[in-house]
């Protein structure tokens, strides 16, 4: 029998670093995970500006009733704990594939220009067409992420070879640069369209009800089945192109697949709740961190981190200023800057 060569014993030997580092260690962590995301859903309803006993809290859940403490937690607290789960879990897979598909630890979905085509969109609603409601222009946003997405492809692919990450991210950062500025420029203009465009600019759950949400679901639910379908090509992109091609991963396909996704996923999300920035950025690191490069782990601890971080982020925007509140956008961008500046210093974090 032939001896394996030093090189192979060490590829196979070499431990996949991450602090699970087997399948068992990884099962166990994401059921962790999931319980503690069903309690800060319960956390999320049942705190809030107001004081409501737990008593009362339960009852409006399970048993009918008009009541005002009825009400907040029925139409209030409810809905916008679903929106931020779903959000959570939309930017934060969105983030992952974002990250895996350049090979760039500091992407984040804003860097395909899906924020800037959102704004951009929404402020044309709301200054030309005169849309007001979150309702209204929700579609606007999903529009406007959807088209700039399109166009950088189509940018980033010009000339000779397909589109290349960092052609695609070139593309992004300057149409994205362009439209934020005329985004600017029409919100100075217009007072109006400013102060309607305040809130959703910023990050917020507030007058999110289930009904914005709703008809995003399908399009979510998309772009999370495409995630799902190329996280294992994303593994084999991250050897190289070359090797990819070699094992017979369609390399080209996978990329536009996982735009798609991206497009799918954060437009969605930033239709629905603004703007919501560090979340894509920061989670996939803490998700590589526990689990190492294999993007189907990595993408299934992020879909589940990414919604607590964010569920709790609302809860203290809620909390810290009572009986305001401050939007989850800005509670979301204090707590994920320090907690990437420390991940961010370890290298072996860093790197993809």
């Amino acid at each position: 029998m032939a001896a394996s060569s030093p090189t192979s014993s060490a590829a196979v030997e070499t431990p996949v670093k991450g602090v699970a580092r087997n399948s068992t260690l990884r099962g166990v962590g994401f059921l962790v995970a999931l319980a503690v995301l069903a309690l800060v859903v319960l956390v999320s309803i049942a705190i809030g500006s107001k004081n409501i006993e737990l008593t009362t809290v339960w009852d409006a859940l399970f048993s009918p009733g008009n009541g005002e403490d009825t009400r907040i937690v029925r139409d209030l607290r409810v809905p916008r704990t679903v929106v931020g789960v779903v959000v959570g879990v939309a930017l934060g897979v969105a983030g992952g594939l974002i990250q895996a598909l350049t090979r760039n630890p500091l992407a984040d979905p804003g860097i395909l220009g899906v924020n800037a085509g959102a704004a951009f969109c929404v402020a044309l609603s709301i200054g030309v067409f005169g849309i007001g409601s979150v309702g209204g222009y929700v579609w606007f946003a999903f529009f406007g992420a959807l088209l700039v997405t399109a166009a950088i492809y189509l940018i980033g692919s010009a000339g000779r070879g397909p589109a290349d990450p960092v052609r695609l991210v070139l593309a992004g950062v300057a149409l994205s640069a362009v439209l934020s500025g005329i985004t600017v420029a029409m919100t100075l203009v217009d007072s109006k369209a400013f102060e309607q465009m305040r809130n959703w600019n910023a990050g917020s759950f507030v007058g999110r009800d289930l009904d914005v949400v709703g008809p995003v679901l399908p399009f979510l639910g998309v772009g999370l089945l495409l995630a799902l379908v190329s996280a294992r090509r994303l593994n084999a992109i991250a050897l190289g192109d070359d090797v990819a091609s070699a094992l017979g991963v369609p390399v080209v396909g996978t990329r536009v697949m996982v735009l798609i996704a991206v497009t799918l996923l954060a437009g969605g999300a930033t239709a629905i709740a603004g703007p919501v920035g560090f979340l894509g950025l920061m989670v996939p690191h803490v998700a590589r961190r526990i689990v190492g490069p294999d993007q189907r782990w990595i993408l299934a601890y992020t879909a589940v981190l990414a919604p607590i971080v964010l569920v709790v982020a609302d809860i203290a925007g809620r909390l810290v200023m009572r009986p305001g509140e401050i939007p989850v956008g800005i509670v979301a961008a204090f707590v994920g800057a320090p907690v990437l500046i420390v991940l961010m210093r370890r290298r072996k974090v860093s790197g993809l």
